[in-house]
Protein backbone atom coordinates (compact mmCIF):
# COMPACT_ATOMS: atom_id res chain seq x y z
CA UNK A 1 0.00 0.00 0.00
CA UNK A 2 3.16 2.86 0.74
CA UNK A 3 4.63 1.70 -2.31
CA UNK A 4 1.79 2.66 -4.20
CA UNK A 5 1.04 5.49 -2.46
CA UNK A 6 4.44 6.52 -2.69
CA UNK A 7 4.36 5.92 -6.69
CA UNK A 8 1.26 8.08 -7.11
CA UNK A 9 2.82 10.58 -4.98
CA UNK A 10 5.73 11.06 -7.53
CA UNK A 11 3.98 10.77 -10.24
CA UNK A 12 1.49 13.84 -9.09
CA UNK A 13 4.83 16.35 -7.98
CA UNK A 14 6.38 15.21 -11.33
CA UNK A 15 3.56 16.35 -13.62
CA UNK A 16 1.91 19.40 -11.54
CA UNK A 17 4.38 20.45 -9.01
CA UNK A 18 6.42 22.52 -10.77
CA UNK A 19 5.97 26.28 -12.33
CA UNK A 20 7.52 25.46 -15.45
CA UNK A 21 6.27 21.59 -16.78
CA UNK A 22 7.51 18.51 -15.93
CA UNK A 23 10.24 17.60 -13.28
CA UNK A 24 11.01 13.93 -12.22
CA UNK A 25 11.29 13.64 -8.26
CA UNK A 26 12.63 10.34 -6.57
CA UNK A 27 11.59 10.42 -3.01
CA UNK A 28 13.97 11.19 -0.48
CA UNK A 29 16.86 11.50 -2.70
CA UNK A 30 16.51 14.14 -4.62
CA UNK A 31 14.11 16.26 -2.19
CA UNK A 32 16.93 15.68 0.22
CA UNK A 33 19.60 17.06 -2.33
CA UNK A 34 17.77 20.05 -3.39
CA UNK A 35 17.69 21.32 -0.24
CA UNK A 36 21.27 20.75 1.02
CA UNK A 37 23.50 20.60 -2.14
CA UNK A 38 25.83 23.44 -1.82
CA UNK A 39 28.26 25.34 -4.67
CA UNK A 40 31.21 28.33 -3.54
CA UNK A 41 30.51 31.02 -5.25
CA UNK A 42 33.21 33.35 -4.42
CA UNK A 43 36.14 31.23 -4.56
CA UNK A 44 38.37 33.97 -1.91
CA UNK A 45 35.12 33.50 0.30
CA UNK A 46 33.72 30.62 2.72
CA UNK A 47 30.53 31.30 1.12
CA UNK A 48 28.17 28.47 -0.24
CA UNK A 49 24.92 28.41 -2.08
CA UNK A 50 22.75 25.81 -2.72
CA UNK A 51 23.25 24.23 -6.06
CA UNK A 52 19.92 23.48 -7.80
CA UNK A 53 18.78 24.55 -11.48
CA UNK A 54 16.39 27.46 -11.21
CA UNK A 55 12.57 26.79 -11.27
CA UNK A 56 13.29 23.20 -9.93
CA UNK A 57 14.72 23.20 -6.26
CA UNK A 58 12.33 21.86 -3.51
CA UNK A 59 11.50 25.43 -2.31
CA UNK A 60 10.81 26.90 -5.86
CA UNK A 61 8.37 23.60 -5.98
CA UNK A 62 6.83 24.47 -2.84
CA UNK A 63 7.10 28.35 -3.56
CA UNK A 64 4.88 27.43 -7.03
CA UNK A 65 2.31 25.54 -4.72
CA UNK A 66 2.06 27.83 -1.92
CA UNK A 67 2.27 31.23 -3.86
CA UNK A 68 4.66 32.59 -1.38
CA UNK A 69 7.74 31.22 0.06
CA UNK A 70 8.39 30.44 3.65
CA UNK A 71 9.09 33.64 5.63
CA UNK A 72 13.16 33.26 6.32
CA UNK A 73 13.92 30.88 3.86
CA UNK A 74 14.99 31.52 0.19
CA UNK A 75 15.18 29.54 -2.98
CA UNK A 76 18.95 30.12 -2.73
CA UNK A 77 19.55 29.77 1.30
CA UNK A 78 23.19 30.28 1.88
CA UNK A 79 24.70 27.21 3.63
CA UNK A 80 28.00 26.91 6.23
CA UNK A 81 30.68 25.01 4.43
CA UNK A 82 31.28 23.59 8.08
CA UNK A 83 29.56 20.25 8.06
CA UNK A 84 28.32 20.25 11.57
CA UNK A 85 26.85 24.21 11.03
CA UNK A 86 25.14 23.54 7.83
CA UNK A 87 23.75 20.02 9.12
CA UNK A 88 22.07 22.59 12.02
CA UNK A 89 21.33 25.32 9.24
CA UNK A 90 19.66 22.68 7.74
CA UNK A 91 17.71 21.53 10.61
CA UNK A 92 16.59 24.61 11.10
CA UNK A 93 15.34 25.00 7.51
CA UNK A 94 13.48 21.62 8.01
CA UNK A 95 11.82 22.88 11.37
CA UNK A 96 10.72 25.94 9.96
CA UNK A 97 9.44 24.09 6.93
CA UNK A 98 7.59 21.50 9.20
CA UNK A 99 5.78 24.52 11.29
CA UNK A 100 4.56 26.28 8.68
CA UNK A 101 3.07 23.56 6.99
CA UNK A 102 1.34 22.53 10.49
CA UNK A 103 0.61 26.34 11.19
CA UNK A 104 -1.23 25.72 7.52
CA UNK A 105 -3.66 22.96 8.99
CA UNK A 106 -1.02 19.62 8.16
CA UNK A 107 -0.98 16.93 10.32
CA UNK A 108 2.77 16.81 10.63
CA UNK A 109 3.46 15.63 14.51
CA UNK A 110 5.28 12.33 13.44
CA UNK A 111 7.55 13.69 11.61
CA UNK A 112 10.61 15.14 12.71
CA UNK A 113 13.28 17.83 11.59
CA UNK A 114 15.98 15.39 11.46
CA UNK A 115 14.10 12.45 9.35
CA UNK A 116 14.22 15.10 6.68
CA UNK A 117 18.29 15.43 6.41
CA UNK A 118 20.67 13.17 4.21
CA UNK A 119 22.11 10.31 6.01
CA UNK A 120 25.80 12.25 6.16
CA UNK A 121 23.73 15.06 8.14
CA UNK A 122 21.66 12.37 9.95
CA UNK A 123 25.27 10.92 11.17
CA UNK A 124 26.03 14.13 12.62
CA UNK A 125 23.04 15.25 14.08
CA UNK A 126 23.40 11.95 16.24
CA UNK A 127 26.96 12.23 16.77
CA UNK A 128 27.01 15.79 17.84
CA UNK A 129 25.14 15.43 20.98
CA UNK A 130 26.63 14.25 24.49
CA UNK A 131 24.52 12.03 26.52
CA UNK A 132 22.67 15.20 28.62
CA UNK A 133 21.40 16.04 25.11
CA UNK A 134 20.52 12.60 24.67
CA UNK A 135 18.39 12.18 27.54
CA UNK A 136 16.38 15.30 26.31
CA UNK A 137 18.21 18.25 27.77
CA UNK A 138 18.38 21.62 26.11
CA UNK A 139 21.44 22.39 23.74
CA UNK A 140 23.69 25.47 24.90
CA UNK A 141 22.81 26.71 21.52
CA UNK A 142 19.39 26.69 21.31
CA UNK A 143 18.72 25.55 18.08
CA UNK A 144 16.91 22.38 19.35
CA UNK A 145 14.23 22.11 21.54
CA UNK A 146 14.24 19.64 24.43
CA UNK A 147 12.96 16.21 23.44
CA UNK A 148 14.18 12.75 23.37
CA UNK A 149 16.61 11.70 20.73
CA UNK A 150 15.88 8.20 18.87
CA UNK A 151 18.95 7.08 17.06
CA UNK A 152 18.32 5.05 13.85
CA UNK A 153 20.57 2.41 12.17
CA UNK A 154 21.04 3.39 8.26
CA UNK A 155 18.47 1.48 6.58
CA UNK A 156 15.72 2.18 9.56
CA UNK A 157 16.89 6.03 9.01
CA UNK A 158 16.42 5.53 5.06
CA UNK A 159 12.76 4.33 5.38
CA UNK A 160 11.72 6.76 7.83
CA UNK A 161 13.16 9.45 5.68
CA UNK A 162 11.55 8.21 2.77
CA UNK A 163 8.08 7.49 4.79
CA UNK A 164 8.59 11.52 6.23
CA UNK A 165 9.07 13.07 3.00
CA UNK A 166 6.59 11.16 1.04
CA UNK A 167 4.09 12.60 4.50
CA UNK A 168 5.62 16.15 3.74
CA UNK A 169 4.30 16.20 -0.15
CA UNK A 170 0.72 14.69 1.38
CA UNK A 171 0.09 17.23 3.68
CA UNK A 172 1.25 19.60 1.24
CA UNK A 173 -0.67 18.88 -1.20
CA UNK A 174 -3.84 18.72 1.36
CA UNK A 175 -3.36 22.15 2.47
CA UNK A 176 -2.25 24.01 -0.97
CA UNK A 177 -4.06 22.02 -3.54
CA UNK A 178 -6.91 20.73 -2.13
CA UNK A 179 -8.44 24.39 -1.02
CA UNK A 180 -8.24 25.47 -4.47
CA UNK A 181 -11.56 23.36 -4.87
CA UNK A 182 -14.44 26.16 -4.89
CA UNK A 183 -17.31 24.91 -2.04
CA UNK A 184 -19.73 26.99 -4.51
CA UNK A 185 -19.42 24.07 -6.60
CA UNK A 186 -21.07 21.98 -4.39
CA UNK A 187 -24.63 22.07 -3.15
CA UNK A 188 -25.17 22.40 0.64
CA UNK A 189 -24.37 18.61 2.49
CA UNK A 190 -28.22 19.09 3.98
CA UNK A 191 -29.43 18.67 -0.09
CA UNK A 192 -28.00 15.19 0.28
CA UNK A 193 -30.42 14.36 3.19
CA UNK A 194 -33.50 15.26 1.00
CA UNK A 195 -32.48 13.27 -1.67
CA UNK A 196 -32.76 9.90 0.15
CA UNK A 197 -33.16 10.09 3.73
CA UNK A 198 -29.37 9.84 3.90
CA UNK A 199 -27.05 11.50 6.81
CA UNK A 200 -24.75 14.28 6.01
CA UNK A 201 -21.56 15.32 5.84
CA UNK A 202 -21.11 18.36 8.20
CA UNK A 203 -18.37 20.92 6.67
CA UNK A 204 -17.95 22.85 9.42
CA UNK A 205 -13.98 23.32 9.98
CA UNK A 206 -13.91 21.59 13.06
CA UNK A 207 -16.49 18.69 12.60
CA UNK A 208 -14.06 16.04 11.74
CA UNK A 209 -10.21 15.56 13.32
CA UNK A 210 -9.45 13.32 10.17
CA UNK A 211 -10.69 14.96 7.27
CA UNK A 212 -10.26 18.62 6.50
CA UNK A 213 -13.15 20.25 5.07
CA UNK A 214 -11.97 20.04 1.65
CA UNK A 215 -11.33 16.66 1.77
CA UNK A 216 -14.91 16.41 3.13
CA UNK A 217 -16.29 18.54 0.32
CA UNK A 218 -15.18 15.66 -1.95
CA UNK A 219 -16.81 12.90 0.22
CA UNK A 220 -20.16 14.90 -0.45
CA UNK A 221 -19.23 15.27 -4.11
CA UNK A 222 -18.87 11.53 -3.79
CA UNK A 223 -22.31 10.51 -2.09
CA UNK A 224 -24.24 13.18 -3.78
CA UNK A 225 -23.22 11.52 -7.32
CA UNK A 226 -23.02 8.26 -6.20
CA UNK A 227 -26.57 8.51 -4.88
CA UNK A 228 -27.84 9.94 -7.60
CA UNK A 229 -26.35 8.09 -10.72
CA UNK A 230 -26.45 4.04 -9.20
CA UNK A 231 -29.87 3.59 -10.41
CA UNK A 232 -29.02 5.08 -13.88
CA UNK A 233 -25.92 3.85 -14.28
CA UNK A 234 -26.66 -0.03 -13.52
CA UNK A 235 -30.35 -0.20 -14.46
CA UNK A 236 -29.54 -2.50 -17.30
CA UNK A 237 -26.76 -4.59 -15.04
CA UNK A 238 -25.53 -7.38 -16.20
CA UNK A 239 -23.83 -8.63 -12.83
CA UNK A 240 -26.43 -8.12 -10.07
CA UNK A 241 -28.53 -5.70 -10.69
CA UNK A 242 -28.91 -1.85 -9.27
CA UNK A 243 -26.60 -1.69 -6.04
CA UNK A 244 -27.81 -0.54 -2.57
CA UNK A 245 -27.74 3.13 -1.25
CA UNK A 246 -24.53 3.18 1.20
CA UNK A 247 -23.20 6.03 3.02
CA UNK A 248 -19.61 7.16 1.57
CA UNK A 249 -17.16 8.28 4.25
CA UNK A 250 -13.95 7.13 3.66
CA UNK A 251 -11.32 7.03 0.94
CA UNK A 252 -10.34 3.45 1.42
CA UNK A 253 -12.50 0.82 2.37
CA UNK A 254 -15.98 2.63 0.47
CA UNK A 255 -14.05 3.36 -2.74
CA UNK A 256 -12.14 -0.31 -3.37
CA UNK A 257 -15.17 -1.73 -5.26
CA UNK A 258 -14.65 0.40 -8.28
CA UNK A 259 -18.61 1.43 -8.35
CA UNK A 260 -18.22 4.68 -6.30
CA UNK A 261 -15.39 5.68 -8.82
CA UNK A 262 -17.60 4.54 -11.70
CA UNK A 263 -20.35 7.08 -10.66
CA UNK A 264 -18.35 9.80 -10.52
CA UNK A 265 -16.90 8.47 -14.56
CA UNK A 266 -20.76 7.85 -15.48
CA UNK A 267 -21.51 11.70 -14.10
CA UNK A 268 -19.63 13.19 -17.12
CA UNK A 269 -19.13 10.55 -19.61
CA UNK A 270 -22.34 8.83 -20.03
CA UNK A 271 -21.45 6.82 -23.08
CA UNK A 272 -18.86 4.69 -20.85
CA UNK A 273 -21.92 2.86 -19.33
CA UNK A 274 -23.01 0.75 -21.73
CA UNK A 275 -19.37 0.33 -22.68
CA UNK A 276 -17.75 -0.77 -19.36
CA UNK A 277 -20.08 0.00 -16.24
CA UNK A 278 -23.01 -2.39 -16.82
CA UNK A 279 -20.55 -4.88 -16.60
CA UNK A 280 -19.17 -4.50 -13.43
CA UNK A 281 -20.73 -6.23 -10.39
CA UNK A 282 -22.96 -4.34 -8.30
CA UNK A 283 -22.51 -6.44 -4.94
CA UNK A 284 -18.87 -8.06 -5.18
CA UNK A 285 -18.03 -10.34 -2.71
CA UNK A 286 -14.64 -12.06 -3.86
CA UNK A 287 -11.37 -10.85 -4.69
CA UNK A 288 -11.78 -11.88 -8.12
CA UNK A 289 -14.84 -9.80 -8.35
CA UNK A 290 -13.53 -6.75 -7.27
CA UNK A 291 -10.72 -6.96 -9.78
CA UNK A 292 -12.82 -7.25 -12.36
CA UNK A 293 -14.40 -3.87 -10.98
CA UNK A 294 -11.27 -2.72 -10.73
CA UNK A 295 -9.79 -3.66 -14.34
CA UNK A 296 -13.18 -2.10 -15.70
CA UNK A 297 -12.73 1.08 -14.42
CA UNK A 298 -8.91 1.14 -15.41
CA UNK A 299 -10.12 0.37 -18.88
CA UNK A 300 -12.46 3.22 -18.57
CA UNK A 301 -9.66 6.01 -17.79
CA UNK A 302 -7.87 4.39 -20.39
CA UNK A 303 -10.49 5.01 -23.22
CA UNK A 304 -11.27 8.91 -22.30
CA UNK A 305 -6.89 9.13 -21.57
CA UNK A 306 -6.96 9.78 -17.47
CA UNK A 307 -4.71 6.62 -17.14
CA UNK A 308 -1.89 8.69 -16.23
CA UNK A 309 0.01 5.36 -15.71
CA UNK A 310 -2.39 3.78 -13.49
CA UNK A 311 -2.32 -0.23 -13.09
CA UNK A 312 -4.27 -2.49 -11.29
Amino acid sequence: FFQKTLAAVKSWFTLFGWPKGQNPISIPHSLRRDTCIVQQTVAQEKNFKRKVDKDKGFYEMFRHLNGQPIPGISACQSLSPHPVERMFQLYWQHSELLSFLKSQGACLSHVMPEFLLTPEDYEIWTEDFTPEVRRGSMRSSGKLSSRPIFVLENSAFETMSKRAWTDVLLQMYKVFVLPRVSSHAFPDPLSLESLQNMPGIKSEPLCSNIYSRYERAILIWLNKNFEKNRQIVWKDSQRGGIPPMRWIVNFDQDLLDGLVLAAQMASYCPYLIPTHFIKMYTDPRTQEQFLHNSLIVVKALHAISLDMGIKV
